[in-house]
């Protein structure tokens, strides 16, 4: 008898990782022209941003259907096992949906989790629950307490290109053209589940400055909780920049800051060259 977790592939945890870490992936497809993939399966990361990159259209993303979720619950859930499965944002995907779809079978075995966030926002999630589980907390007290605790996850992203949220008619091409001729770089959190701008900069240094006054903002990180940064695109050197420009965030509280790509869900609207911090508040 064991508590299982099983992910969407939103969480940016790929199908190899995921082995390693004891969880069960499930992928998002990505449609990119006329050819289909599975996130964190048969696509890296990085070939996605080589793909985005070179590609005139935008990439699609396809939820994962209750029938998916269902074939996945069958083949990991053994006789007495429970299973929680934590999900990409239901203001961003009928993924949970499909999941709760699902788990109505399994007469209560099952549990889902809308992690209102996404990308390493729900990555962190997971890896609470994963800790919760290791250390023995029983399955209605690990709902509860993620439940209680999601609320208290911030991501936050400072975008160095506009044009990806243009593609995808986030906003107009008059403001992507306007705001590319004086290098501004929004910065973007998940707010009450979905992604919002919650602040903007005129060039890249304003914009790491500005990220940590956001962060700071919101009551500082709780080293005793999962955190990480991200970035997006072909290398992290944005991030390894940011990540030195703003070393009073860390120094003195961990000597291991934990980085992840941003894969191709949530990669699709916000393009190469992001780079973002997520954490428990305190």
């Amino acid at each position: 008898m064991a508590i299982k977790l099983m992910i969407d592939s939103a969480s940016d945890i790929g199908e190899k990782e995921a082995k390693e870490m004891g969880i069960i992936m499930v992928p998002m497809i990505i449609t990119i022209g006329k050819e289909e993939f599975y996130d964190g399966v048969n696509i890296t990361p990085r070939e996605f941003y080589e793909k985005l990159i070179e590609s005139d259209e935008l990439p699609k993303t396809t939820q994962i259907n209750p029938y998916r979720f269902e074939e996945a619950i069958k083949e990991n859930l053994k006789d007495g096992d429970e299973l929680l499965i934590i999900t990409i944002s239901s203001k961003l995907s009928g993924t949970y949906s499909s999941a709760l779809q699902a788990a109505i079978i399994f007469d209560g075995r099952v549990r889902v989790i809308d992690s209102m966030n996404a990308a390493i926002g729900e990555r962190i999630l997971c890896e609470y629950a994963l800790r919760l589980i290791d250390e023995g907390v029983s399955f209605d007290e690990i709902v509860n307490e993620l439940e209680e605790k999601k609320s208290k996850i911030h991501v936050l992203a400072l975008i160095d290109t506009l044009e990806y949220l243009k593609k995808g008619g986030r906003i107009s091409s008059t403001v992507a053209f306007a705001g590319e001729l004086i290098s501004l770089k929004p910065v973007i959190g998940v707010v009450g589940g979905e992604v919002k701008m919650v602040g903007k900069a005129i060039g890249s240094r304003r914009g790491n400055n500005l990220l940590n006054r956001l962060v700071e903002s919101k009551g500082g990180i709780d080293f005793t909780m999962p955190y990480g940064t991200i970035w997006s695109g072909l290398d992290d050197s944005m991030l390894q920049k940011y990540i030195n420009d703003s070393a009073s965030l860390w120094e003195g509280h961990t000597d291991k800051i934990p980085s992840y790509i941003l894969g191709g869900t949530i990669g699709t609207h916000i393009g190469p060259g992001a780079i973002g911090v997520a954490f428990f508040e305190k």
